[in-house]
């Protein structure tokens, strides 16, 4: 397990996203949990957004750590996530984890699929 706590510029936690992760973790009542985010193949533009709760850490994978919450992305992942946010929002439309990414040169109104 080799992975290392990156910097800012390859990818941000905001203050809102942090405390709702540990708040999530505390729930999965698992020790060490981590919020992976990755990006796969497919959705409405192309890519997808995945969000899932894990407790280990690859070789490939890259850590991410605010206010005590830990992001975990993968290494082919971080390549279409670079200089992007995980935000937490919630408004009318209801709560959810947003990707604020620089990269996306479009994306589909559900927020959670882009291309480049």
């Amino acid at each position: 397990m080799t992975a290392m706590v990156e910097t800012a510029e390859e990818f941000s936690v905001s203050v809102s996203a942090a405390k709702r992760i540990t708040e999530l973790a505390a729930v999965e009542d698992k020790p060490g949990s981590m919020l992976r985010l990755s990006v796969n193949g497919g959705g409405c533009s192309g890519f997808q957004y995945s969000f899932d709760f894990d407790t280990a850490v690859n070789d490939d994978d890259h850590t991410f750590q605010r206010d005590g919450a830990t992001v975990v992305i993968d290494e082919v992942s971080l390549e279409l996530l670079k200089g992007s946010q995980i935000d937490f929002v919630e408004d009318l439309m209801g709560a959810y984890f947003q990707v604020n990414n620089p990269n996306a040169s479009s994306s589909c109104g559900c927020g959670s699929s882009f291309s480049v």
